[in-house]
């Protein structure tokens, strides 16, 4: 997984995993899904992303489901 912001075009995308997208769905405003041919999410892309992410929050944790159970 990684995660990049672009302050130029104020974007936030998190590459879930390598791929070509060849589709996009909107999942509200300003929130994008990128799918692969196989129709496996490849990237989220979160526009106007200051004013929607706290950037200087942003904090990544790499726990597994099974750990906190």
């Amino acid at each position: 997984m990684q995660i990049k912001y672009s302050p130029d075009a104020d974007a936030l995308i998190i590459r879930l995993r390598e791929g070509k997208p060849v589709d996009s769905v909107d999942l509200a405003e300003g929130i994008i899904a990128h799918y692969s041919e196989e129709r496996k999410i490849l990237e989220i892309e979160i526009l106007d992303a200051s004013k929607t992410v706290q950037m200087s929050e942003l904090n990544v944790s790499l726990k597994s489901a099974a750990a906190e159970a």
